[in-house]
């Protein structure tokens, strides 16, 4: 159970704006609706609050009522932090909500530097994701049947695709035309095992050179959603993930037009 909370600075002000931050971060990362509500939740009854959220793909609304005096309420309206999804600070962030919920309402000065230290903790190394992620296309290719040259070239071409992607992104260009540009580079080098027969599966190095850009979670996200009957949310995140499964479908049809290979 949660303790009664100690902080004397917990005005629904300032745990309004700090939930709405967090929230804005927890929804930037790549968490589902569900676990925001939770989360947030979690976090306004230990500081003996109760809060009600409106989740958007852009903004967050979030009001925030003291549960001793319900006419004390304020209303906050947030755009939603444009990070990476990442996994690791989805987790640090749920793990900050439990341990405000622990200590019955932890200090709002330090749970904002707590916050912004998971926010601006050291992201994973581009070079091993990179790697890895090369690695794990390659072995796709595998598991789909190809041989051990189509796998060669799978490495390669998502190793160029991945690397443009993240230098493209680096430099604040849009995700849609990121999308297009790295399928038609990847396409282009998974080509040149048929174009020059180097192994007898080059229709799977093709196929699998640009598995690294299926919008995977965008999709997994609008699904939970939508169980949870946040359907707007869900139908926008759909929406999202289609128009970047379009781009990455233009890019494979670009990419193999212009070596000459045909589609079917």
């Amino acid at each position: 159970m949660n303790r009664p909370c100690t902080c004397p600075d917990a005005s629904t002000q300032d745990v309004g704006q700090f939930i709405a931050s967090y929230a804005a971060c927890l929804m930037g990362c790549g968490a589902t609706c569900i676990r925001i509500e939770k989360n947030v939740c979690r976090i306004a009854k230990a500081y003996a609050k109760r809060v009600e959220i409106t989740t958007f793909t852009r903004h967050l609304q979030i009001s925030v009522y003291d549960l001793c005096h319900e006419t004390d309420c304020r209303t906050l309206n947030v755009a939603v932090r444009h990070l990476p999804i990442d996994f690791t600070i989805n987790t640090r962030l749920s793990e900050l909500s439990w341990e405000i919920s622990d200590m019955g309402g932890m200090p709002l000065d330090e749970a904002r530097r707590k916050l912004d230290q998971i926010i601006d903790a050291p992201r994973a190394n581009p070079n091993v994701v990179l790697l890895l992620a090369s690695c794990a296309n390659a072995a796709f290719c595998r598991l789909f049947g190809g041989d051990w040259v189509a796998m060669a070239v799978v490495f390669i071409a998502t190793l160029a695709g991945l690397w443009l992607k993240q230098f493209l992104l680096a430099r604040k260009m849009d995700v849609r035309a990121v999308f297009v540009i790295c399928a038609f580079v990847s396409t282009v080098l998974a080509c040149t095992d048929r174009l020059f027969g180097l192994g007898a599966t080059p229709h799977v190095a093709v196929a699998t050179s640009v598995l690294y850009l299926v919008p995977g979670i965008p999709f997994l996200n609008s699904f939970s959603d939508m169980l949870y009957r946040h359907y707007l949310c869900a139908m926008s995140r759909f929406c999202d993930a289609m128009v970047l499964t379009c781009c990455l479908s233009l890019g494979i049809c670009l990419g193999m037009m212009a070596m000459r290979v045909g589609m079917f």
